[in-house]
């Protein structure tokens, strides 16, 4: 006879504020006045109607000086020059890949946008353009930075620095983009024994922290040695703590993801997911980064 899992109803916790008032944004729905104050301009996601700015999107208003527009809570990512991006590579193209990046278009990899195998400088030849699929092929992850932004919204990426390239073994965890927080780094080594990439575009890539960067190989080489056990149950916490952070929607940053982990270790790492226990870890992290925030 199967074993059945029984969860018995609990009281819930009172939940402190999330900040002071003055912190707090200003959400709007579609079709919500923002103002009626005709000295301000029209940024994305507003139109004017009867001298009204309105709200065409559900998000919060963002003011910079006399431009108002509205940042979507849930969207596609929208690229910005100098993001740090998790893509994987969909199409090999002539002298280009075409790379999946969650954006409503599909990202470009220029075969002169990136470091040749063992970082030399030269000039991309016939014999480079004929040995692409060596380099990254169909199916391949990638990290990459965001070059130029397309007129029509396409993003185009380069890999030029040793930190960017091929991703070797992981996991991929796909989360909304509007919860990853922009800071000066997205690459992360956290003191539990794994690594994370958190992209701009939602995509975010957990890995076994290597002892030694490999340098020479230009970002190329991947490591298929076995992962161990015990580097295989911190990604999969990690993991499970990064999805408990996006359902209660709160931010996604080193800190919150070391604290939600610290948070975890009382429980399996498959019981992270029920709604009780993520409700009460996300808790104890957001008490723990308002305590920080002082």
């Amino acid at each position: 006879m199967a074993a059945v899992a029984m969860r018995l109803p609990v009281a819930r916790k009172a939940v402190a504020p999330s900040g002071s008032r003055g912190d707090e944004k200003h959400l709007v729905a579609p079709g919500d006045t923002i103002t009626t104050d005709t000295g301000y301009m029209r940024g994305h996601g507003t139109y004017v109607d009867e001298e009204k700015l309105i709200a065409s999107v559900a998000g919060a208003v963002e003011r910079v000086n006399k431009l108002v527009c509205v940042k979507a809570l849930k969207t596609r990512y929208n690229g910005e020059v100098g993001d740090i991006v998790v893509g994987r590579i969909t199409e090999v193209q002539q002298k280009r890949w075409k790379v999946e990046t969650n954006s409503r278009l599909d990202s470009v990899l220029l075969l002169s946008s990136m470091n040749l195998p063992g970082g030399e400088l030269r000039r991309r030849s016939a014999e480079d353009e004929l040995a692409m699929r060596d380099y990254l092929q169909e199916g391949d992850l990638i990290s990459a930075e965001v070059q130029s932004v397309f007129s029509d919204g396409a993003v185009s990426l380069h890999t030029r620095s040793l930190k960017y390239g091929k991703l070797g073994q992981g996991v991929l965890v796909q989360v909304s983009p509007s919860l990853v927080k922009r800071q000066k780094t997205h690459f992360h080594d956290l003191p539990c024994g794994a690594s994370v990439i958190l992209g701009n575009n939602g995509f975010i890539w957990i890995y076994p922290t290597t002892e030694q960067k490999d340098e020479e190989a230009g970002g190329f080489t991947t490591n298929l040695e076995p992962v161990p056990l015990s580097d295989r149950e911190v990604i999969s916490r990690l993991r499970n703590c990064i999805v408990a952070l996006a359902t209660q929607k709160l931010m996604l940053f080193d800190t919150s993801i070391l604290y939600c982990y610290e948070a975890s270790l009382s429980h399996q790492i498959k019981d992270i997911l029920k709604p009780e226990v993520m409700e009460e870890i996300v808790l104890e992290t957001r008490q723990r980064l308002l305590d920080l925030e002082g």
